[in-house]
């Protein structure tokens, strides 16, 4: 299986640690998680298609938004939000 590769905006990263306390370098571990589930984001773009990973990262679920671009996961949010735990727990038949 090939490795991922991850981008992201370096600002944006800064905005997000700040704001979230979360940093895109961790963001990437919740693709490793194999009980991962990514979500379409139906939400937002229109211009293209983004996503939500939520996966077990430290000591909770862990959301992360992303785009694929080409071969890249291109990472522009993560934090540890209730909705994404919701969603992780229900696909995984946790309680």
């Amino acid at each position: 299986m090939k490795k991922a590769t991850f981008e992201w905006d370096e600002e944006k990263d800064r905005e997000n640690q700040s704001r979230h306390g979360v940093s895109f370098v961790t963001a990437q571990q919740a693709f490793l998680d194999p009980n991962r589930v990514i979500a379409e984001d139906i939400a937002h773009s229109t211009e293209e298609n983004r996503y939500y990973c939520m996966g077990f990262v430290g000591e909770g679920v862990l959301t992360v938004r992303f785009t694929y671009r080409g071969n890249l996961i291109r990472i522009y949010g993560a934090g540890y939000w209730r909705k994404g735990r919701k969603i992780y727990e229900d696909q995984n038949k946790i309680y």
